[in-house]
């Protein structure tokens, strides 16, 4: 072997000793099945193919094909929503970025041929390789496979706060149907008062004032009615948003009442702890300021040293004589690139790598304070919620009923007027109004509870440090 082969061969083996990174094959996908999975029972896939959409999309038929129920709902969104999906191609990308980071830089190879007096050829080459990015391609690799790891914890968190949307859009869509359904049933009963007053005051036996109370009374309740359609068409608008519905899907069916109240409310203890144990939003952040200690400690093993470039070279000079014979020379040569710091020492780079991993520090104690708090609010709020509509379907409605019979008795009797009778009719309704509401907000209070304990807030953009070296070089032959 040649000294050009071998020098050529030991630039090579620095630049490819280390390993590189494989993809999974399933875009990071595994961990992110398995979480969700865990936390709350549901299939989520990455649609990749044709035969991935048809098997999603004949899922979410038969899905689609039954009553919705909220389970069932969170499930077409988790299968359907293509904003999630995009969160899944950012993943992939995370992954695509993390197999980039872990390959050895290409080596440059420079082939030249230099013409000169008569008779005089020059031919050379020169193989160039980035020795510092070499060297430091195992801490970059391991830097950028934590922040892969963080990006699916990333997915993750998107996937179960797709979940608790769905959750709650879909308890308000039924209730506000239930709400309409309430409204028109009252106006049903009501409706042969307007008549019937407007009977007897061409008798004579109702006043204009009576008549006038009655008429006002079916106004306010038509108007409810149209409030409680337009509330309906809003809700419902907004479910299929999430569940990402449209077309022919658009005639899903929804049950006609929220579930009922459960006989007892779901004890839930130690429900910070559950909290700081399950956040996906605090696990990301430790992998965050995990992964700011690496690069911090990167920025500062390569403060002074940002590109060193090694190359090795041959060339040979044939010059032709005038008798005809042909003189060879073969030069051989290494040529050392590096930047000299004169200017920059790397200060500003470290002292940014320091600041971005406190700030990601002081953000996780930060978040972990919120997050106890929050989780307190939301189990307080759950229990309190339950109390308020257990409350209103034992005592407000059972005496509401009472009064309206008794009041409905007194009227037949002729012991009070019509507007004593309206009012009474406008109160039960609003009473069963708000009994409707109270249990609205108690389903709405196990999704923001669940929501407290496994989600979190939104989570900061990553602040990892560049890592990679300018490519500024000042080349030193030698």
């Amino acid at each position: 072997m040649t000294a050009t082969s071998k020098m050529a061969l030991t630039v090579a083996l620095v630049l490819l000793a280390p390993g590189c990174a494989k993809f999974t094959g399933d875009g990071g996908m595994a961990p992110v099945s398995e979480g969700v999975r865990k936390e709350i029972g549901k299939d989520v896939a990455k649609l990749t193919s044709a035969e991935d959409h048809r098997r999603a999309r004949e899922r979410v038929e038969a899905l689609l094909a039954e009553p919705l129920s909220e389970d069932t709902a969170v499930q077409v969104a988790l299968l359907n929503n293509r904003g999630l999906q995009a969160a899944y191609n950012d993943l992939g990308i995370s992954e695509a970025e993390y197999a980039q980071t872990s390959l050895p830089p290409n080596p440059a190879l420079t082939v030249s041929r230099v013409f000169g007096t008569a008779g005089f050829v020059e031919f050379g080459f020169q193989l160039i390789g980035n020795l510092l990015s070499a060297a430091t391609l195992q801490s970059r690799t391991e830097i950028a496979k934590r922040e892969f790891e963080e990006a699916r914890y990333r997915a993750i968190a998107t996937t179960l706060s797709l979940s608790v949307d769905a959750r709650r859009a879909y308890i308000r869509t039924v209730a506000a149907q239930q709400r309409l359904a309430l409204l028109e049933q009252s106006r049903e009963t009501a409706d042969a008062s307007p008549r019937m007053m407007k009977q007897l005051g061409e008798t004579g036996a109702a006043n204009t004032l009576d008549q006038g109370r009655v008429a006002v009374f079916y106004a306010e309740l038509s108007a409810q009615i149209a409030q409680a359609r337009l509330s309906v068409s809003k809700e419902k608008e907004a479910l299929n948003r999430i569940l990402g519905l449209w077309g022919t899907d658009l005639g899903y069916r929804l049950p006609a009442r929220l579930p009922s109240l459960p006989a007892t409310p779901e004890p839930l203890h130690d429900v910070e702890v559950e909290a700081m144990r399950r956040r996906v939003d605090l696990i990301i952040l430790r992998y965050e300021i995990v992964t700011l200690a690496k690069s911090a400690k990167f920025v500062e093993a390569t403060r002074y040293m940002s590109f060193l470039e090694l190359g090795g070279g041959f060339r040979n000079e044939v010059e032709t004589k005038d008798a005809g014979e042909q003189s060879s020379k073969n030069r051989y040569g290494l040529e050392l690139g590096i930047i000299i710091p004169i200017f920059d020492t790397g200060e500003a780079r470290v002292a940014t790598a320091r600041e971005i991993y406190m700030r990601a520090v002081n953000r996780l104690a930060e978040r972990s304070i919120n997050a106890r708090s929050e989780a307190r609010v939301a189990y307080t709020t759950y229990r309190a919620t339950f109390d308020i509509a257990r409350f209103y379907q034992t005592r407000v409605l059972p005496l509401r009923r009472q009064i309206s019979a008794e009041v409905l008795l007194r009227y037949n009797g002729m012991l009070i007027d019509v507007f004593e009778l309206l009012a009474e009719e406008r109160e039960r309704i609003n009473s069963s109004i708000a009994s409707l509401d109270a249990l609205r907000d108690y389903h709405l209070a196990i999704a923001d509870l669940q929501a407290a304990l496994i989600v979190g807030g939104t989570v900061p953009p990553s602040g990892v440090i560049n890592t990679t070296p300018p490519p500024e070089t000042i080349p030193l032959g030698l």
